[in-house]
């Protein structure tokens, strides 16, 4: 019955796709199979819509993919940051995606920031707007004032929100083990894991006060960094279904012609947003993984300021130091380099050829690296690099999945602002100072003296530890032998080995 179930609601998705006339819209993605638009007509019927539709595909799919559910509104959203993959009308036509979608009564809103915040809306608010500023998937924003004078956006949870997530992600969890189970392919990109994943981030976007917390954090990383800034979190007017913060007035990065009529320089405005992004990534390991052009707004003086931040990202320092040199690798073209990281991190198995993929990034790469993106094939580049990770016998990291999708989001919105922009040369100051700040012999020697300390203060316990574990091997030895084998000599070796390290680190500095 559950099989039945996910099967008439995959039938009903293909349908609403028919309804809201966005099967065409199908048709014109290169990365979409030419059988499939022709299969989907195939198995469903046409009726009206009978408020009419709008002209452009774009907004035909947005549509189809809002009464979907929020599961696939995210994919839209994703979608409208890549022209270079679905064409640009169609990404223009998805960007209603990020903050027009229909919005939910007053009273549901009004209801949910007195049950969250207590007492009544007025006494909280001296002014509050009833007609959303913003609807989007999973919440929509009010402007307000608060009983202190302060303007605010208010964001408000939408009712029954996490259940139609829940909905979603069980057909796509279904979905993903099948595949599992009758295709190989499907085994070696670790669908489940991935769904796992986009599960685990979706569940936490819909508690407001970790998305407060979030902001917060990154505000405080990213303090000092000019032409860039977060809004200040109203704390006393925040809870997990409502979330308040600094009213922040400026121009949607979404509206590039609106960007322009005001002279702001869009070239610097798409590499901002991708150093940026770097910056968080690499610097500090955690990232604003939401970027899309709806969740940024440009300020009259050129600052950008960045709203909604309920996925974010980390990376551990091992993971930070691989995405740098995997970088830093292809920027230089030093292939074996790129390859050499791809192996030290486990991502290749060891039972392939180093030169072997390294010749075949070097063939992947070579021909786009000196080329703007909209001369660049997506789809060609992506179906070499599927054939690439297929005949290398490569897993799906999902640790690096969110990493990987903002990436994609972060080159998306410098494209929509600056057509001609290069990911790579962007991306070089920004990979080139982190390289030297991290990995030079002087920082690495650096890492190890500030490491020295803890070494030392846990060397007591690690040598503990392993003294616990050579008694207990002997006594089962013991156990095992008729005679008791002779107690086994422990000579102080371990706390000369770290004397003598640090030693030698102190005389390397006094150098």
């Amino acid at each position: 019955m559950r099989t039945i179930g996910y099967l008439f609601q995959l039938y009903m998705l293909a349908v609403g796709l028919r309804r809201f006339g966005a099967i065409r819209a199908l048709a014109n993605i290169d990365l979409v199979p030419a059988w499939a638009p022709r299969l989907l007509r195939l198995f469903t019927f046409y009726v009206p819509h009978k408020f009419g539709l709008p002209a452009s595909d774009g907004e035909r799919l947005a549509l189809a993919l809002a009464s979907m559910g929020p599961a696939y509104i995210k994919l839209g959203q994703t979608l409208a940051t890549r022209p270079d993959l679905v064409g640009r009308p169609l990404a223009e036509g998805l960007t209603t995606l990020q903050d027009r979608l229909p919005p939910f009564k007053f009273a549901k809103a009004r209801a949910t920031i007195e049950a969250e915040l207590g007492g009544k809306l007025e006494d909280h608010f001296t002014a509050f707007e009833e007609v959303p500023v913003a609807a989007a998937s999973i919440a929509q924003v009010h402007k307000a004032v608060t009983e202190k004078g302060v303007p605010v956006a208010v964001k408000v949870l939408r009712p029954d929100i996490e259940a139609r997530f829940v909905r979603d992600l069980k057909l796509f969890d279904w979905l993903a083990v099948l595949a599992e189970r009758n295709v190989k392919e499907a085994r070696r990109l670790r669908l489940s894991k991935i769904v796992d994943k986009v599960k685990e981030t979706s569940l936490r976007e819909m508690d407001l006060r970790l998305e407060a917390a979030a902001a917060a954090e990154l505000a405080e990383n990213m303090r000092g960094e000019s032409g860039y800034r977060l809004p200040h979190i109203e704390w006393d007017h925040t809870a997990r279904r409502v979330m308040t913060l600094e009213w922040v007035d400026g121009i949607r990065l979404a509206d590039r012609a609106a960007l322009e009529a005001a002279g702001h320089d869009l070239e610097a405005l798409g590499q901002k947003v991708v150093q940026v992004f770097l910056t968080q990534a690499l610097r500090d390991g955690f990232f604003h993984a939401d970027l899309h052009q709806g969740n940024l707004i440009v300020e009259p003086d050129g600052t950008i300021a960045a709203i909604d931040f309920g996925i974010m990202g980390r990376l551990s320092k091992r993971e930070r130091q691989f995405l740098a040199e995997i970088l830093y690798g292809f920027i230089r073209r030093d292939y074996i380099r790129v390859a050499q990281v791809h192996f030290d991190a486990g991502y290749v198995p060891k039972n392939q050829s180093l030169e072997e993929f390294a010749q075949a990034l070097r063939a992947i790469a070579d021909p786009i690296m000196d080329l703007p993106v909209e001369e660049i094939s997506a789809g060609q580049l992506l179906a070499q690099l599927f054939a690439t990770t297929e005949r290398f016998a490569m897993q799906t990291q999902p640790q690096l999945l969110l990493l990987q999708r903002t990436m994609v989001m972060a080159e998306g919105m410098a494209l929509h602002l600056y057509p001609s922009a290069n990911m790579w040369q962007i991306s070089e100051p920004v990979i080139e100072a982190w390289i030297r700040a991290n990995l030079s012999p002087e920082a690495r020697l650096a890492d190890m003296v500030a490491n020295l300390p803890r070494f030392l203060e846990r060397l007591p316990y690690r040598i503990e530890k392993w003294l616990s574990e050579e008694d207990d091997e002997q006594t089962e030895d013991d156990d095992w032998e008729a005679a008791p084998a002779p107690a086994p000599k422990i000579g102080l070796w371990p706390f000369a080995l770290g004397l003598i390290t640090g030693a030698a680190i102190i005389k390397i500095l006094m150098l």
